[in-house]
């Protein structure tokens, strides 16, 4: 593209903040339009809000120079303009989609009102909004069921749990934070939640939320056991926003379809973050929002060799509890396949544990939990993708050494 072209970035989370940041910085300046209320923020976040270590200042972005308040309602790709809830029309030479993801609301009975929204004192766990809600809802001593044990479900428990709250996490799977972590590790994180005074349930679907008046009272379980609730926490992963897109007619599967340049099925329409699928893949996370922010920044700023082949992330979480951090790290494949060698050592007492799968001498994954010194050194090494020593030596220098991280 010439410097002299418009960028029109759609969304103000962490992919479309630092593509307009860094484009900038190059010298070809976007316009950034999003319809939160707040300054843009750091989604990621969100539970150190609600634990109340972090005010909402202290995740804000740094504000772009060029930043829009609306609603985008459709896009003309023929004539390159987006319209808005406000009926302005915003042209545009090159259009990114960073829209992010919605909140999975599962089809459980009671979970909507009439008006299809959700009742009183059940909330979503996504946005700055959703965040305050719960922040201003939740006291000492209030029963609160939080229906998810993924990533987000065991953030929000344990903040709430931080804040007083009688906590009660349902998982509908046999393990906590299944995506990401074996058994072991899946273990020393129930573990944790229990210290703190999180009942944890596994292997437990929630069918039914029940309401008097508008306002939660309690979640009815599929074998008929009923919990008290004054707050429902609805963590059941995301899907990517696509409805713009789709409505635009690009292609469109479980995200939005880009190439290694990160174009959509229209060369002027561009697509990063949560809502983009890049060679068959949804990242959802924040490491591959901004890889794929910073690679389109300089394409877009007349580098025509900047290209975006993936990324090789690192899923990292820090649960603070009363007397010391929990910190876990997950990378790759964390369960081993038949032929694949796995070194694993396990401290009872210090709550540590550590875990590498080795495929055809190369390391292929691995999960941490507690003492992480390690995990730079041995994310240097699967990201590399070399072969390993033959003797091993090495590998369990870096699982019991700092290894340079």
């Amino acid at each position: 593209m010439t410097s002299n072209e418009r960028v029109v970035v759609i969304g103000t989370g962490l992919a479309g903040v630092r593509l307009a940041r860094r484009l900038g910085e190059l010298g070809t300046p976007a316009l950034l339009i999003g319809e939160e209320e707040h300054r843009p923020y750091n989604r990621v976040l969100l539970a150190e809000v609600l634990a109340g270590r972090y005010t909402p200042e202290v995740i804000a972005l740094p504000a772009p120079a060029e930043l829009t308040r609306g609603r985008v309602t459709g896009i003309d790709r023929d004539r390159r303009t987006v319209a808005c809830a406000d009926g302005s029309v915003i042209a545009y030479d090159r259009l990114v989609l960073a829209t992010g993801s919605n909140p999975v609301l599962p089809p459980l009975r009671g979970l909507f009102t009439e008006n299809h929204q959700l009742p009183e004192g059940v909330h979503a766990f996504r946005t700055m909004d959703d965040c305050l809600g719960l922040s201003k809802a939740v006291r000492p001593g209030a029963r609160a069921v939080v229906i998810g044990g993924g990533l987000l479900g065991v953030s929000a428990a344990r903040a709430l749990a931080l804040r007083g709250a009688q906590v009660v996490l349902a998982q509908q799977s046999e393990r906590l934070m299944e995506r990401q972590l074996d058994p072991a590790a899946s273990k020393l994180v129930k573990r944790h939640l229990t210290e703190l005074g999180v009942e944890v349930h596994t292997e437990c679907r929630v069918r039914d939320v029940r309401c008097v008046g508008g306002a939660v009272r309690s979640v009815e379980m599929a074998d008929g056991y009923a919990l008290d609730a004054d707050l429902v926490v609805v963590a059941c992963g995301v899907r990517p926003r696509v409805g713009l897109a789709q409505a635009a007619g690009l292609d469109v599967r479980k995200g939005v379809v880009v190439d290694d340049e990160l174009r959509t099925s229209d060369p002027y329409i561009h697509a990063i973050g949560d809502c983009a699928q890049h060679d068959g893949v949804l990242y959802g996370l924040a490491t591959p929002a901004l890889e794929q922010a910073d690679a389109l920044a300089e394409s877009l700023a007349g580098d025509a060799t900047a290209r975006y082949t993936g990324t090789r992330s690192l899923t990292r979480l820090t649960l603070t509890g009363h007397d010391s951090p929990f910190d876990l790290a997950a990378f790759g494949e964390t369960e081993a396949l038949p032929g694949d060698d796995v070194v694993q050592l396990a401290d009872a007492t210090r709550g540590t544990y550590r875990k590498v799968v080795v495929r055809d001498d190369r390391l292929v994954g691995g999960v941490l939990v507690g003492e992480l010194g390690t995990v730079g050194a041995l994310a240097r090494a699967w990201e590399g993708a070399e072969p390993l020593p033959s003797d091993g030596g090495p590998l369990l220098h870096l699982l019991t050494n700092d290894g340079g991280s």
